[in-house]
């Protein structure tokens, strides 16, 4: 049982267990371009603790040689040189990163658009399009934000962390510190924010779905709003949906203002620089010691600057991720039935005491008539009376609740599904149009028809 009307075969499988597990199926497939984003990371966090230890070293040498302009200008040179290497390194970590984020925009929206395309008419009809469309698009491009620039920055937040708590032991056991406090604080302060957080970005996110179901629906219905004379009243609707979007957000940047990282950083470089400054008093440390352990400090100003922005895009993601996989999960009751019963068709059809219903509703109710190959018939009723469900029965777009639709003297639910859809044909009153050409409109049920199929068809 495939769960599916119709399933997109691949060389892999991701896994679903939940929205990490299945961001990190998609991302580990490209792990060469994610061992480029960690290296990257890590040389430009060590390249640029580099300034910080050659301008204590020049401190400490020209206060004991004034004269020493040589080294100075060496000094120099070798600053450039980390630092122009750096930005190599750093161009290569953008590019991987994005890279990662674009594949991942890509192969989601392609698994969700597959499951879309194998959902059933139930699931459909209860899944409004503009929040369907509000996953595919916005949703899967908060996923791509998510990687770049947000767990890119991450990574290398962790880099420029790790960096100090490496670098400060081996001037004084005691500079060790002031690093290890506040990777402490800033550890506690960051989940304590993420566990803020994350609920304000599932309803931003929830929200914007809503807003922009609010919105199809008008347009989709326009003609219907304007019949009615229901502008004012559709344009109301809207505001009071935008409305709830903003409250969400501002919810969102409530939390975002309590961002108090910056705050721990200032104090605990203060903290450090008095700590540098009494081992010197004492003799233990040098001037350029204390130079390079404050200037180590200053890394972690990074990590602090980027990690409102990059935290919140991480968590927007994973929301988006979630309601992605949301849709994808979600099972529906037709099977395609592969090696069903696939046979040319006659036409003989057969009601057998059907009965179906709507969302509990009865819409037919012990329907029982038989119609012999060749045989017209017509079905006539009032609105809603289930004309068109009749013929939604036969192809199988809707399953019966009770009874048997029989094509050709087999049950449609023995029929392999595409077999059976491929052989019937159904006329809507309302008429949709791909924005395609006019033949492959009129083609789109038989793929393999050619041009002269196609011509004598439209005279028909």
């Amino acid at each position: 049982m495939t769960t599916a009307e119709f399933t997109v075969q691949r060389s892999w499988k991701s896994d679903r267990r939940s929205p990490l597990l299945w961001l990190w199926s998609h991302i580990r497939r490209n792990w060469i371009w994610i061992f480029g984003v960690f290296f990257g990371a890590l040389a430009n966090a060590l390249l640029a603790g580099a300034p910080a230890v050659l301008a204590g070293q020049a401190f400490d040498t020209l206060l004991a040689n004034p004269s020493s302009t040589t080294f100075l200008l060496r000094t120099a040179f070798l600053i450039a040189i980390t630092q122009i290497t750096r930005g190599l390194l750093q161009v290569a970590r953008n590019f991987s990163a994005e890279l990662i984020g674009q594949r991942l925009e890509r192969d989601t929206r392609d698994e969700m658009y597959g499951s879309l395309m194998g959902k059933s008419m139930q699931f459909h009809d209860s899944h409004p399009a503009g929040d369907l469309m509000a996953r595919a698009t916005n949703d899967v491009r908060e996923m791509n934000l998510m990687f770049n620039p947000g767990l890119n920055l991450v990574v290398g937040s962790a880099s420029f962390l790790i960096v100090p708590l490496i670098a400060a032991p081996r001037i004084n056991p005691w500079l060790v510190l002031a690093p290890i406090a506040y990777l402490l604080l800033y550890i506690i302060e960051t989940w304590r924010y993420l566990r803020e957080l994350n609920p304000a970005t599932r309803s931003v996110r929830e929200e914007f779905g809503n807003m922009n179901t609010t919105l199809a629906e008008a347009i989709d219905g326009i003609e219907t709003v304007k019949g009615a004379a229901q502008e004012l009243r559709e344009t109301d609707r809207f505001r009071r949906s935008l409305a709830t979007w903003r409250t969400a957000f501002i919810w969102q940047g409530d939390i975002e203002a309590k961002f108090i990282h910056l705050l721990l950083l200032g104090l605990v470089q203060t903290a450090a620089l008095a700590l540098s400054l009494f081992l010197y008093e004492r003799g233990q440390i040098s001037v350029g010691d204390v130079v390079t352990y404050n200037g180590l400090m200053l890394l972690f100003g990074f990590p602090t600057f980027v990690g409102q922005f990059a935290y919140s895009q991480v968590s927007s993601g994973l929301s988006s991720a979630r309601r992605v996989l949301e849709i994808i999960d979600e099972k529906t009751a037709l099977d395609e039935n592969v090696g069903g019963y696939d046979q040319p068709m006659r036409g003989a059809l057969v009601f057998d005491n059907v009965t179906f219903s709507y969302a509990g509703m009865p819409t037919l109710e012990n329907v029982s008539f038989s119609v012999q190959p060749g045989q017209t018939i017509a079905i006539v009723g009032q609105t809603g009376a289930g004309k068109s469900t009749v013929a939604k029965l036969i192809n199988r777009i809707y399953d019966v609740n009770s009874g048997r639709v029989l094509v050709d003297g087999v049950d449609v639910r023995e029929w392999d599904l595409a077999a059976l859809r491929r052989q019937i044909s159904i006329i809507e009153q309302d008429i949709f149009l791909f924005s395609r050409s006019v033949s492959d409109n009129i083609a789109f049920g038989c793929q393999d028809a050619d041009r002269d199929e196609v011509e004598a068809a439209a005279h028909k």
